[in-house]
């Protein structure tokens, strides 16, 4: 028997964490929450908190670690199915696509030059490293 929570109708707005991990931006809602309160997704250009009702037709500039999408809500879901079902909740714009292949190359160019830390990090390296990526850099 299915819960009032996974079942949408057509219309129905859904929270704006719930929906971003059904449309597998993030592997987790704790981690789509979190990316909320940092102020890494827009809804129309307004940040969102992790209430907030997603609807569609609304656009979405989303942050994560590696990447940034801009996306156009085309359908609502609630629950986290199949890749190729998500896949059907948005259209990502072709300046977003474009964007992200463009820092794609530039990754794989970096990860050409094979540059290693001469150490492994330290405690206190780590500490740093997890508060850069935090704020969002």
């Amino acid at each position: 028997m299915a819960t009032k929570e996974s079942q949408t109708q057509p219309h129905e707005p859904v929270r704006m964490d719930k929906w971003l991990w059904a449309a597998r931006f993030f592997k987790t809602r704790a981690q789509s929450s979190r990316a909320c309160e940092l102020g890494r997704i827009l809804s129309n250009t307004i940040e969102a908190k992790a209430s907030r009702e997603v609807r569609i037709g609304h656009m979405l500039d989303i942050r994560t670690d590696n990447e940034q999408f801009t996306v156009e809500v085309l359908a609502l879901s609630a629950m986290r199915g199949p890749a190729s079902v998500a896949q059907t909740l948005y259209r990502e714009t072709d300046e977003s696509r474009e964007r992200r292949l463009r820092q794609a190359a530039e990754r794989k160019a970096l990860a050409a030059l094979d540059i290693a830390p001469a150490r492994r990090p330290t405690k206190k390296d780590r500490r740093l490293i997890h508060q850069f990526r935090e704020r969002g850099f």
